[in-house]
């Protein structure tokens, strides 16, 4: 099986040595998205702003492979203080929707430089439109 790095002129890249997206069959794996801009440099922000500039940046790298955020199976979110957990919720289902993503998250893991960022593995097929029944 082949593997594919996905990234364009669109997509957020810095200095440091990891790829924003694999495609690996019909597996999108993208790496964590932060609050940064088009040269990987930290944006600082409100909880909310880095979690919006992060979500934006994570739709860049799904859009240089073909997909959007409907095609997203699963993420890790990590929240840099417990206190925006509920923040973090509310704007979530801003950007997801039934039947969610499964998701893990992470607290209290990045440090002072960061107060968001989100990985996720897409699946590069029609999104479901409906739960099935196990």
């Amino acid at each position: 099986m082949s593997v594919q790095v996905i990234r364009d002129a669109t997509v957020p890249h810095g200095r440091l040595p990891f790829s924003p997206a694999l495609r690996v069959g019909n597996l999108i794996f993208v790496s964590g998205q932060a609050s940064v801009d088009r040269h990987g440099e930290i944006v600082p922000d409100s909880f909310e702003g880095e979690m919006r500039r992060s979500l934006a940046n994570l739709r860049l790298v799904l859009a240089a492979a073909g997909l959007d955020l409907s095609h997203v199976a699963q993420i890790r979110g990590y929240v840099g203080r417990a206190a925006d957990l509920d923040e973090y919720n509310r704007l979530y289902r801003e950007y997801f929707s039934e039947p969610f993503p499964a998701r893990t998250t992470l607290i209290g893991c990045l440090g002072d430089a960061l107060k968001f960022e989100i990985d996720a593995i897409a699946v590069a097929c029609s999104p479901a439109t409906t739960e099935s029944q196990v």
